[in-house]
């Protein structure tokens, strides 16, 4: 096999790979749903989702179970009316979001520093909403056997009259009190925190008893939304291809995780964790609920179901408490709300959530995904530029390689030097195919060209290629990132087809200096559309990617072209 049919069939791979893709994205993706139609209601404890029960230890109830989560709230029955809240609002203003909430729940959050598109008068990205369309909140609340507690829809009261809140210039940190007060001399005392130049909201719970008897509650933490219909297809569509659905962690089971479609199909979720995380992912952003390392939860999934429309829950349960009377007690946990920002995630310290940073679904290119990510940033952190940043990678790999690329195209050059022979003996054989590659093997032999010492660099491209391409998709870092001209976000396909065009002339170049001896003319016919093959491919695919393949190649030509300079100067004769 010559190192020409090597490369044909890698190429294909990498074609039918991407394909598979896109069809695993199409059969997959989440599918338009009409707008939920439901009546507003405040108090959702007899909604038809799934109860969470089960044992928990040490918090348990007297007869071992957990008292079931009020619901989520459905939909409204205009597509365009807020979802009512029993609550009271407040606003709060940091330096990176502005966020609606209630004692219950984070009604809107907007993320000041993302804008939804590259227009100069775009609004900042909106991830939590109380709009059917895109509904998307974070609720906790209490539960206990006797009902006597909040839940996220009704209880919790602001202390004060403040009502806008806002991070002070001179202050690292704004703290959001609220209060419910129950009717036996129970009281919790709930508190937002909001740090400067931080994603995460601290949410810390103070249980007070000051009644006559004890008192046992467990909080309860979701996430609920709607998903949005993906807008468009194809690989142009970087949304197209990132995960939209529930994930969560656990220390036994590792990274889990479940798409809106499979919430039914997928049998329950009731799963007992200590410590771990929940989250819903979606393109660039996510949410996550974090509990404290040692707190124990039970973990679940659950729909709503509404007039055609889908609601889809993920949710923890735990820890519980049990206060006597005169005692206190109190539970913290974190709520991620904002970009997958790596450096931030992994400040966290919490095993696991690296993960909403969804490279593939295949731990090995999470991991490979991860340390390209790395080094990219090392880079751009000396560059100033992600697209200088992919130029520096792409040196970087190609230095690693070059042991493996001399090789590759020292052999190249060889057998482009002996061509002459190897056309010889193909007019001597004729037809006689098996006659013809012993002769060629025999030659190969003799001159000591090994026509496959190629393949190995060119399958270390392979996972390279395919783990950046995630990486571009999903670092929210590039977004919007611009390189240089006409090249202004390189997350998006190249406006005017330049770098898919300068890809088609170095594909073409590098084959005038590959060996096509030994091919058929099918063969050879099918290595000539390649270029255009991967021109049309890749006019749809990120600038970042095109640009990473297009200097990967030109960097590959030139080392091609000196290989053959100096061992192919002398065509051998036949």
């Amino acid at each position: 096999m010559t190192q020409t049919r090597v490369f044909l069939i890698i190429a294909w791979l990498m074609v039918a790979t991407l394909l598979w893709m896109e069809w695993d994205k199409e059969r997959a993706a989440p599918v338009a749903e009409p707008t939920p139609v439901a009546t507003t209601t405040t108090d959702m404890s007899d909604a038809g989702v799934p109860a969470v029960t089960g044992p928990v230890p040490t918090t348990a109830a007297d007869d071992g179970s957990v008292p079931s989560a009020p619901q989520p709230g459905a939909t409204p029955d205009t597509p365009t009316a807020p979802i009512a809240s029993g609550a009271e609002a407040v606003t709060v203003t940091t330096d990176v979001f502005k966020i609606v909430l209630d004692g219950g729940q984070l009604r809107q959050a907007d993320l000041l520093g993302y804008a939804t598109t590259t227009d100069d008068n775009s609004p900042p990205v909106r991830l939590f909403t109380l709009d059917p369309i895109g509904y998307f909140v974070a609720q906790s609340g209490w539960t206990s056997s006797d009902r006597t507690a909040p839940t996220h829809a009704s209880g919790f009261q602001p202390v004060g009259d403040a009502r806008n809140y806002v991070l002070a210039e001179a202050s690292d940190s704004v703290v959001v009190p609220f209060l419910w007060t129950g009717p036996d001399g129970v009281s919790i005392r709930r508190e937002y925190t909001f740090r400067r130049g931080d994603y995460v909201v601290g949410v810390r719970d103070e249980v007070v008893n000051r009644g006559d008897a004890p008192w046992q509650g467990f909080v309860y933490r979701q996430l609920s939304r709607v998903p949005v219909a993906v807008k468009g297809s194809g690989p142009m569509n970087a949304e197209s291809f990132s995960f939209q659905g529930a994930v969560w962690y656990s220390a036994i089971d590792k990274f889990e995780r479940r798409k809106y479609d499979d919430f039914v199909d997928d049998g329950p979720l009731n799963k007992r964790v200590t410590g771990g995380w929940i989250g819903m992912l979606q393109h660039h952003f996510f949410a996550a609920w974090i509990p404290g390392e040692a707190d124990e939860s039970t973990y679940s999934l659950a729909t709503l179901s509404a007039n055609g429309g889908t609601q889809y829950l993920i949710r923890e349960v735990g820890p519980g408490v049990n206060v006597a009377p005169g005692a206190t007690a109190a539970t913290e946990a974190r709520l991620w709300v904002g970009p997958k920002l790596a450096k931030q995630i992994e400040a966290q310290g919490v095993p696991g959530l690296d993960r909403a940073i969804d490279y593939s679904r295949f731990s090995i290119f999470a991991a490979l995904g991860n340390a390209l990510f790395w080094l990219l940033d090392k880079i751009h952190s000396l560059a100033g530029n992600w697209g200088w940043a992919i130029i520096g990678l792409v040196l970087l790999i190609k230095l690693a390689m070059y042991p493996l690329s001399k090789a590759q195209y020292k052999s190249m050059a060889k057998m482009r030097k002996f061509q002459p022979r190897i056309a010889a003996l193909k007019e001597r054989y004729g037809d006689d195919r098996q006659k013809f590659q012993q002769a060629m093997m025999e030659l190969y032999k003799k001159e000591k060209i090994n026509p496959v010492g190629g393949c190995l660099p060119i399958l270390l491209q392979m996972p390279i290629f395919l783990a950046l391409y995630w990486v571009l998709l999903e670092s929210v870092e590039l977004r919007h990132a611009p390189w240089i001209l006409w090249i202004q976000d390189l997350t998006a396909r190249d406006p005017f087809f330049i770098l898919p065009a300068l890809n088609m002339a170095v594909m073409w170049a590098t084959q005038k200096l590959t060996p096509m001896s030994g091919m058929d003319p099918m063969q050879q016919k099918m290595m000539q559309f390649m270029p255009l093959v991967f021109g049309v491919m890749f006019a749809f695919f990120p600038a970042g990617l095109v640009l990473y393949w297009t200097t990967n190649g030109a960097l590959g030509l030139l080392q091609q072209w000196w290989m053959t300079k100096k061992y192919a100067e002398a065509p051998a004769k036949a």
